[in-house]
């Protein structure tokens, strides 16, 4: 097995991450500890599972003291296939969220014993903008390449074993979490309510990490490949790659352009092709994410 060098690892960190990673785990915080916990909702992964013991165990076993004792060893434990500065971007994260937690829940003069702060007893208030929230601090945790719930280390470590998809593990370990959580408190509401918000948490993450406005990949078979490119690069003024292919029935020679645009541009980019080859054939594809080289 390949050593890690951990200097060269540590070289990798960014303190610019750190300090998206101090903000992220400073607004996860606040979306759980204002909006779900006050109310009994129930947030996804790692966290909702200790939100959950957090209400089942004395007082002074808290939100904080779970997400650290669950979270910390799990991080530790995918050490070696998430890679030191993935770990300890998220350790951080974790540490930041735990103690944010705390600060809210025991010294800031906050009350969220009861009620929302903001949103009172709204469960629907507060399970939108509960998982809208904690969903933007996971998103920037991503983006700055680490994790806030270990329940993702777990995922990728595990999933493949289990013949699923990270998705589908992360889907079923929730689904389970709020099952248990139903038949603990004896009632299916919050539950359901807590799915909720792990539906806006996760649309939410999905908008940080991919962007609003996500790109589309367009491939465009055509006799009229040189027109097409020259005209796409006019209109929108970047490049295309062009590619060689074969008809798999005419066994005709073709060429495929391989294009990026915004979904703002695909109406106009449409009227360019078949302007000049209606018979061009074209499909129009979601782009998770575009990266260029600085060089």
């Amino acid at each position: 097995m390949k050593k890690i060098n951990f200097s060269t690892e540590l070289k990798k960190l960014r303190p610019f991450n750190f300090i998206i990673l101090l903000v992220a785990g400073c607004i996860n915080a606040f979306g759980v500890t204002i909006f779900l916990a006050p109310v009994n909702l129930y947030d996804s992964g790692v966290s909702g599972t200790s939100i959950l013991l957090s209400q089942i165990t004395p007082e002074y076993l808290s939100l904080s003291f779970f997400l650290l004792l669950l979270n910390v060893p799990i991080f530790l434990f995918g050490l070696k296939k998430q890679g030191i500065t993935f770990t300890i971007y998220s350790l951080f994260t974790v540490l930041v969220y735990s103690i944010c937690s705390w600060l809210i829940t025991d010294v800031l003069p906050v009350d969220v014993s009861m009620a929302s702060p903001l949103a009172g007893e709204d469960l629907l208030l507060c399970a939108l903008f509960g998982g809208i929230i904690s969903g933007v601090g996971s998103g920037l945790t991503i983006r700055s390449g680490g994790a806030i719930d270990g329940i993702d280390v777990l995922a990728v470590t595990f999933a493949k074993k289990a013949g699923l998809t990270v998705g589908t593990f992360v889907m079923i370990y929730n689904v389970i979490l709020y099952i248990i959580c139903g038949f603990i408190i004896e009632s299916w509401i919050l539950p359901l309510y807590s799915i909720v918000a792990y539906s806006a948490g996760l649309k939410t993450v999905d908008f940080i990490v991919e962007g609003f406005d996500r790109s589309k990949s367009v491939m465009i078979i055509t006799d009229k490949a040189d027109d097409i490119s020259h005209a796409l690069i006019e209109a929108f003024g970047c490049g295309t790659t062009k590619i060689a292919a074969t008809g798999g029935y005419s066994n005709a020679d073709k060429t495929v352009i391989y294009f990026v645009v915004n979904r703002f541009q695909i109406a106009r980019m449409r009227n360019i092709v078949l302007n000049i080859d209606s018979k061009a054939y074209v499909t129009v594809s979601d782009v998770a994410d575009v990266m260029r080289s600085s060089d």
